[in-house]
């Protein structure tokens, strides 16, 4: 997982040819602990795609080159973006066919320009909220499975030396057992009692 480059910031995405566009999303959407990166073609979004994670990305549709549906596809057949909500935004009218076309190729919603700058903050602030509940699972999740392997180890170890104990020896003489029975060989064990 690429980081942020301050840990404390999430990144958002703006995707626009037209740089006044960009400098308005950003006045609109703005907020201490966001950390806008801006990209003036679909293909320039696609390099920071690789180098960083974004909580969302506000595509433009219209652009030249690569359009805004074009860059969508690869940013949704990729492993690692496709699941970063993209937030379409467009001066068309949205008929049928071309909102179709943004929902088939991985939209999660559109802004109309010009947008309301209410709307699309409620949005961003949104998709950044779904962002951090995320990152907060994944994170009690690599600590549950850290306590799940120190309580496994806990189990098959002896606490103050920390030597495999009996139940360990148990489960692996099980296993030995099993193996040579399949196999058909025989296998020899020394047993040695300390005090």
């Amino acid at each position: 997982m690429a980081m942020m480059p301050n840990d404390e910031k999430i990144n958002i995405l703006l995707v626009d040819d037209r740089p006044e566009n960009l400098l308005a999303i950003e006045a609109i959407i703005e907020r201490e602990d966001y950390n806008i990166i801006k990209a003036y073609s679909g293909e320039e979004a696609l390099k920071y795609l690789l180098k960083y994670d974004f909580a969302t990305i506000l595509l433009d549709v219209q652009m030249p080159g690569m359009d805004g549906f074009g860059t969508a596809k690869i940013i949704k057949a990729r492993e690692k973006t496709k699941t970063i909500p993209l937030l379409f935004i467009t001066a068309n009218n949205l008929d049928s066919e071309h909102v179709f076309m943004g929902y088939s190729v991985g939209a999660i919603d559109y802004i109309l320009k010009p947008f309301d700058p209410i709307i699309l903050k409620a949005k961003v602030d949104g998709f950044v909220g779904i962002y951090k509940m995320k990152q907060q699972l994944i994170q009690q999740a690599e600590i549950l499975e850290q306590k799940n392997r120190e309580i496994q180890h806990m189990a098959y170890h002896d606490g103050l030396t920390g030597i495999p104990n009996r139940r360990y020896l148990n489960v692996q003489l099980e296993k030995l057992l099993n193996e040579s029975k399949k196999a058909n060989q025989t296998f020899g064990m020394m047993y040695l009692d300390m005090d």
